[in-house]
């Protein structure tokens, strides 16, 4: 953990008030989730508050066109355009063709608007590209060591296929990052409810129960002081 513990909260209603406080400046935190979670909103909404606090953001999409995330960013009431503007957040979309590229990538738009916030939308996309598994964990090992190098609070999103046992796609996400959060949308008696849980949090007392959240017009809202009953 950094010495001072500078904590960097995360603009995600209730998600700081289950892990101390916020995020600790520097580190890279894991939010996974089978489809359907919310992840992308989660990420976006960390991205967009950031800005909004003069931290600058970087956004690299391995899938999801830029201008559709933005879309959908603005039925939270996120509107980006402005933010483009004064050059607080930039939108990536990654060409897969030029796989070799891909750090250059991040490294030069992090520093294009000196980035504080990064989201990795997603490694599971990434998997898509490169089918070899050990240089897919290579890469996402030296992606993680560059996002700390460049001293970035930097989010990860992976996503976990239904009925898999594992927190991650490939096995690995997990112990290259500092947290892990974790998203699930499962059935409570007749009806499916969302839920969130911190798996885990390095240098931090965090919470260890199933908290239950929301989606609404102003973005993710989890109850830091409710518990979840679901079917696991």
């Amino acid at each position: 953990m950094p010495e001072d513990d500078k904590r960097i909260q995360t603009g995600v209603r209730g998600v700081d008030e289950l892990i101390g406080g916020g995020l600790f400046e520097d580190t890279l935190t894991l939010v996974t989730g089978t489809t359907g979670t919310g992840k992308t909103i989660f990420s976006t909404q960390f991205i967009y508050e950031g800005a909004k606090k003069g931290e600058p953001g970087v956004y690299v999409s391995f899938e999801e066109p830029p201008e559709n995330i933005k879309a959908h960013a603005l039925k939270f009431g996120w509107d980006f355009s402005k933010l483009e503007k004064e050059g607080k957040v930039v939108f990536v979309r990654y060409d897969p063709y030029h796989i070799e590229d891909v750090y250059e990538l991040i490294e030069s738009n992090i520093k294009k608007v000196g980035a504080k916030r990064v989201v990795i939308d997603s490694i599971s996309a990434l998997g898509l590209y490169v089918r070899d598994v050990p240089e897919l964990r290579r890469m996402i090992f030296n992606i993680s060591l560059l996002l700390r190098k460049l001293k970035c609070t930097s989010i990860l999103i992976s996503e976990i296929l239904p009925l898999q046992k594992s927190l991650s796609r490939f096995g690995v996400e997990e112990f290259v990052t500092d947290g892990v959060i974790v998203l699930y949308y499962l059935r409570s008696d007749s009806q499916y409810s969302r839920s969130l849980t911190v798996w885990k949090m390095r240098g931090t007392e965090h919470s260890q129960k199933l908290h239950p959240y929301k989606i609404d017009k102003g973005g993710v809202v989890v109850y830091p002081k409710e518990e979840a009953f679901v079917k696991m």
